[in-house]
């Protein structure tokens, strides 16, 4: 059966606002799967990197013919069943197969509320209380809402130079380089983060400011943003590179609150008895001191 004849089918007129995403998203991915991945053998004559159309079309079970339109956006109505096809045949994981769906199918658009940049009392009092773990809160866009004293400390290249997004900072700020020892690994991470995390949304005028501005100030960040890698962030182990009190290991938690839609909470931790946790110790009896005029205990933006 025809996959645009398929019970399931998406309703017409749920599709992404602007653009071809969908088809955009389809050709990066095909470019970056090679042959071998399926068993295939590599071609001779080949020029171009990836999996040619028809090959997707082949492992997809769809025609060469449907699969072009899809690319080039003539067709955006793929059934579910076809999506899940496309997905197994780009080697996609469960992040990026639910963002197909989600480019095929996007949730209703959704207005932002100012409440976004806001973090609750509550939740600033929490961090605060947390003298030997880093904590800081950061929005969709990962605008830095609210930062406890170590973590402020821990960022402080950040803080000195009065950024509060994180994704800007890593890419316009020299000092990141120093500051992630494998920097492209987290270049990576934070645009990977930043595509999921619009959560289909990628009208919203905060998310086209700030791509339009790194795209042009950075060719790194245009080129990462041009892989269309999506990937949420999990718990992991991270090294930074502190200026004063040197390189430290650290577990990292995103953690999402209720009460709080559209933050999470990140919370850094070392391991008891180990060199960082030293070092993080240090770095809290460096920064015990009264903060500064007209800035609330966690660094909460006014």
């Amino acid at each position: 059966m025809h996959p645009d004849r398929r019970p399931g089918t998406y309703p017409q007129g749920m599709r992404t606002a602007t653009g071809n995403r969908l088809g955009e998203f389809l050709r990066a991915r095909r470019e970056r799967v090679q042959p071998g991945d399926h068993g295939m053998p590599a071609p001779f004559d080949r020029r171009t990197p990836g999996l040619r159309r028809e090959d997707v079309a082949a492992l997809a079970g769809v025609s060469t013919g449907y699969y072009i339109r899809l690319e080039q956006g003539r067709e955006r109505n793929p059934s579910p069943q076809t999506v899940d096809a496309l997905a197994e045949a780009l080697c996609l994981d469960a992040d990026a197969r639910a963002y197909l769906h989600g480019l095929v199918r996007p949730a209703p658009a959704r207005r932002r509320r100012r409440a976004e940049d806001r973090v609750g009392a509550g939740l600033v009092a929490l961090i605060d209380s947390w003298h030997d773990t880093p904590a800081l809160i950061m929005n969709r866009w990962t605008d830095v809402l609210a930062t406890n004293t170590l973590a402020r400390g821990l960022y402080s290249w950040m803080h000195d130079a009065g950024e509060h997004n994180l994704v800007r900072a890593v890419f316009l700020h020299p000092a990141a380089r120093e500051f992630y020892p494998d920097w492209e690994r987290a270049a990576a991470s934070v645009v990977a983060d930043v595509r999921l995390r619009a959560d289909g949304d990628l009208d919203d005028l905060r998310l086209t400011t700030l791509v339009g501005e790194l795209s042009v100030k950075s060719p790194e960040f245009a080129r990462l943003w041009s892989r269309h890698d999506v990937r949420r962030k999990h718990g992991q182990a991270k090294t930074v590179r502190h200026p004063v009190v040197g390189e430290l290991e650290l577990d990292v938690q995103p953690l999402t609150v209720d009460g709080s839609p559209g933050h999470r909470l990140m919370v850094y931790r070392a391991e008891p008895g180990s060199r960082s946790a030293q070092a993080l110790a240090l770095l809290g009896s460096l920064l015990a001191e009264p903060p500064a005029p007209g800035v609330r205990g966690s660094g909460v933006r006014e």
